[in-house]
């Protein structure tokens, strides 16, 4: 009778089989017996399994729920079998229908109230630069490409169990049953590199497989039709956004890398192996090392948030943004989410006549955009950097001498 209870504890979303005669109290769908009900009735674990099932909810469209890597490739093919699977490769997804043929989604309203969220981008972060503004002052950007996104799928906030769902960006609880969920795909590759199982992801798109995957999520007004390509031109110069990546793994690091502590004394003052050291741990009344000590350890490989970003300069051919500051998290080459700033006062600036291009930037619109994006307080190297037409010279008239100086000091 113990192990039915912990069974029907432990399923909190079941599906009755059971006739609604018998007392099953019913719930949107989701039902549970109550433990009077059990006691009355007696049932015992293998009527229980018999009389419920688990609930099967929607899977996400992710690389965790499939096997990914594994299978198709031979290394012994010959030269004239690889380019002929190469065209077979190449007709299968040019020839493929794609879902935009009808044209995208209709388009919805920007509001500020509900909130809008619009889906995100995945960036490769490439290096750092210098940069001016128009006052002469040097500060620094990091160079984040947006590199062949697409949208892979779109899971409507129905089919979404809030309760189980593990997302690296938590998501506040105000919004759990009002967003959906849109997977978002970087960098197409080889499909012969991955199962069958993963590249079937990717038919609904009508896209080749991609290497990186990640899911936003997103208000019902800002939906996204799946295979529609993402470009820098997703966000505004000027605008503010947040970049989530996974910060560089050092390894294991003692306290003065991964703390900065000071260390110990030199050989000077007699420090015997004592240089690098932490120094006492558990001293003190308790006798132990309490939780939260600064120790030794793992530096590095988490997931790490920077907040409020300014995008200072986009580069349309390339698709590049320029985002403020040198410290954004990641090593090079390494893949970063990028969406709207959740920041409250970043979110006040935009109205519904002044907000990023909405769901996303479509070049079928016919606004044609320059190469080079620029924020209004950024300085253009193509620009001179001193004008002189509201000055006047004047030749001199007379020419002083240090004599008539030095008499007028008198």
């Amino acid at each position: 009778m113990n192990r039915a209870l912990q069974t029907i504890s432990t399923r909190l979303f079941t599906r009755p089989v059971l006739p609604s005669s018998l007392g099953i109290l019913p719930n949107a769908g989701i039902n549970f017996i109550p433990c009077a009900w059990i006691r009355q009735h007696k049932l015992t674990d293998q009527q229980m399994r018999l009389r419920y099932k688990k609930l099967h909810w929607h899977k996400f469209y992710n690389d965790k729920w499939v096997q990914r890597r594994g299978g198709g490739w031979d290394e012994k093919m010959t030269p004239e079998n690889q380019s002929f699977m190469q065209e077979v490769v190449y007709e299968t997804y040019t020839n493929k229908e794609s879902p935009l043929k009808d044209g995208p989604w209709k388009h919805g309203e920007y509001t500020t109230n509900p909130e809008t969220i619009r889906t995100g981008v995945l960036g490769l972060k490439l290096g750092t630069l210098p940069q001016w503004d128009k006052k002469g002052r040097k500060f620094h950007v990091t160079l984040v490409q947006i590199i062949d996104n697409h949208v892979v799928n779109y899971t409507p906030p129905e089919m979404i169990n809030f309760r189980t769902l593990f997302t690296t960006r938590p998501l506040r609880r105000d919004l759990h049953g009002k967003v959906g969920m849109l997977v978002v795909g970087a960098l197409s590759s080889d499909p012969r590199k991955f199962t069958r199982a993963y590249n079937g992801l990717f038919e609904q798109a009508g896209i080749p497989p991609k290497r990186k995957l990640t899911r936003f999520f997103v208000t019902p007004n800002s939906v996204i039709k799946p295979g529609t390509p993402l470009y820098a031109t997703h966000f505004r110069c000027g605008d503010y956004v947040d970049v989530q990546a996974r910060s560089i793994d050092f390894g294991f690091q003692g306290v003065m890398r991964r703390y900065g502590f000071r260390g110990g004394p030199s050989d000077e003052y007699g420090a015997t192996k004592f240089h690098r050291k932490r120094g006492t741990v558990g001293s003190g009344r308790k006798h132990k090392i309490l939780p939260g000590t600064r120790m030794p350890g793992l530096m590095g490989n988490k997931l790490v948030m920077m907040k409020g970003l300014k995008v200072w300069r986009i580069n349309t051919k390339y698709n590049v943004l320029y985002l403020m500051g040198p410290a954004v998290p990641g090593p090079n080459h390494g893949y970063m989410r990028i969406q709207d700033s959740s920041l409250y006062e970043r979110k006040q600036k935009l109205t519904k006549d002044n907000h990023p291009p909405f769901p996303t930037y479509y070049p079928q619109d016919g606004k044609i955009l320059d190469e080079e994006l620029f924020s209004d307080d950024i300085y253009h190297f193509d620009q001179p950097t001193l004008t002189l037409d509201d000055v006047q010279i004047a030749p001199l008239t007379t020419r002083r001498t240090t004599a008539k100086t030095a008499q007028k000091k008198k």
